[in-house]
């Protein structure tokens, strides 16, 4: 699975050019048999031959009669004439050849286009085949012939053929919903270090997570001098702003560290960097320790329950056992899901298209390079993973389509289709959620194309719905991982 999120969520990541445009369509793929078929033009025919030309391909061959190619030419050459001003002519009276010698290049063009649009449309509607992008037709390199049918070829990728697994009475394991008293301990200490306050250390040293009060001398490599920040609030933590840049792993070099110990490090400062000064540089830091201060964690008493709205200890209690309770019921909730998707992908064995697999898995490889740069890597150590990047995306990009193709043959098994409604209502939530109107932001994600996508989304949830109405689930004697609730960071007023 990916590392960024499981298969229930694989549809945040999925860009709509490829996969809300599969959806749109009703695809189709008739196996490995050839077939010729007449689609008529009129009352002519074109000749119509698809063939297999790779996993998820068809190769589509027709031939426009000549009957038809000259019957095109007259019909636009008639068009072209009621409206046409030649020199010395009355407007509908000029006569066709005179046309052909002053218009015949762009009537041939026209024509030609129109011929190979409606051929290849019809081919593909008269056959079933929806393919899943636009036919791969090479427009330039078709002549429209002066004699003889117009023949003309092109391939399209279309929809995976392959059987669903079972899906009545999937197995799966239920993580027990437990919650331990060392979990609530926890998490009770991280209320009373929310709510505390910051009192100075006597006689001792820095440990992770202190508060040093400091001098800081900022130097950038090749000036002479450096910028100078007197007590300056650095804080002993893996990541943390020192002055104005960021630097990693500062509480293990300030650890130890007692008042008037100095420490040095240096920082090479991404190009990506919000402020230009610093942008792309080396950077030397030195902290200069001067006083040492700890959270000293709340006491427990009238105004620490007042804060968090409780009337004493117990009550408190109660309240955080309920939401890691309802923490631990959502993760394995989670779980579930997960090894719904696990099952379905195990069990399902297709190819996928090429060319889409491809186009996807560029999208995720502009994504991802996207994501490393602004968390402060550099090209060229961007660079250096490339290979690795691109393998896991490639995989990515995969399992991405395949869990897509599966949810899409599954939803019309099990009868499952997403009204306007329901995405209406999808949209007004997220629109409730960031304080916007929902009309607006749902014309905003239809240019976008994300609109689509809560289409996908919901599908996805109402297949695993039903599948999960029969699934045979089966209780875990162990209890899951500690489930912990969403950390907030310490409050200013702890800080100060």
């Amino acid at each position: 699975m990916s590392d960024i999120c499981g298969p229930g969520k694989l549809w945040f990541l999925r860009p709509f050019s490829l996969i809300g445009a599969c959806l749109a369509h009703k695809m189709g793929c008739k196996g490995n048999t050839q077939m010729t078929q007449d689609t008529e033009s009129k009352e002519l025919k074109n000749t119509v031959t698809i063939t297999d030309a790779g996993p998820c391909k068809k190769k589509v061959a027709i031939e426009v009669p000549e009957e038809s190619v000259h019957g095109a030419l007259d019909d636009q050459y008639k068009e072209l004439r009621k409206d046409a001003f030649v020199p010395g002519f009355r407007k509908g009276k000029a006569p066709i050849k005179l046309l052909e010698k002053r218009f015949g290049k762009d009537v041939i063009e026209q024509v030609k286009l129109k011929l190979l649009a409606d051929a290849s449309q019809a081919a593909l509607r008269d056959n079933d085949i929806s393919s899943l992008r636009d036919p791969d037709i090479d427009f330039e390199k078709i002549e429209l012939p002066d004699t003889g049918p117009l023949k003309f070829e092109f391939d399209v990728e279309v929809r995976p053929e392959f059987e669903l697994p079972a899906t009545e009475g999937i197995e799966v394991e239920k993580p027990a919903v437990a919650v331990t008293d060392e979990q609530l301990a926890e998490e009770v200490e991280h209320l009373q270090r929310q709510a505390g306050i910051w009192a100075p250390v006597e006689d001792g040293e820095v440990e992770k997570d202190d508060q040093v009060i400091a001098d800081v001398v900022v130097k950038v490599e090749g000036e002479p001098e450096g910028k100078k920040l007197d007590n300056t609030e650095v804080y002993a933590r893996p990541v943390a702003m020192v002055g104005p840049v960021v630097v990693e792993k500062v509480d293990e070099l300030l650890e130890g560290a007692k008042p008037g110990d100095e420490k040095t490090t240096t920082v090479d400062v991404p190009k990506t960097y919000y402020d230009e000064n610093y942008r792309g540089k080396k950077v030397e830091v030195t902290i200069s320790v001067r006083d040492i201060k700890r959270i000293k964690p709340a006491e427990m008493d009238e105004n620490f329950f007042k804060r968090y709205g409780v009337a004493d200890e117990a009550e408190l209690k109660t309240r955080l056992r309920e939401a890691l309770e309802k923490r631990a019921e959502q993760q394995a909730q989670a779980a579930i899901r997960e090894q719904i998707y696990k099952y379905l992908l195990e069990k399902t064995k297709f190819d996928l298209p090429e060319n889409i697999v491809a186009d996807q898995s560029a999208q995720l490889l502009r994504r991802r390079y996207y994501d490393l740069m602004m968390r402060g890597m550099t090209a060229e150590q961007v660079q250096e993973k490339a290979d690795e990047i691109k393998a896991a995306t490639d995989e990515q990009a995969k399992e991405q389509l395949k869990v897509f193709f599966i949810m899409d043959r599954l939803a019309a098994k099990l009868e499952v289709s997403v009204s306007e409604e329901e995405i209406n209502g999808k949209v007004a939530q997220l629109a409730i959620q960031q304080g916007r109107r929902p009309e607006k932001l749902r014309e905003e994600m239809a240019r976008d194309g994300s609109l689509a996508n809560f289409g996908v989304q919901l599908r996805e949830e109402k297949c695993l719905e039903k599948l999960l109405a029969s699934a045979k689930i089966v209780e875990a004697k162990e209890a899951p991982k500690k489930a912990k609730l969403p950390r907030k960071k310490v409050s200013k007023k702890a800080e100060k």
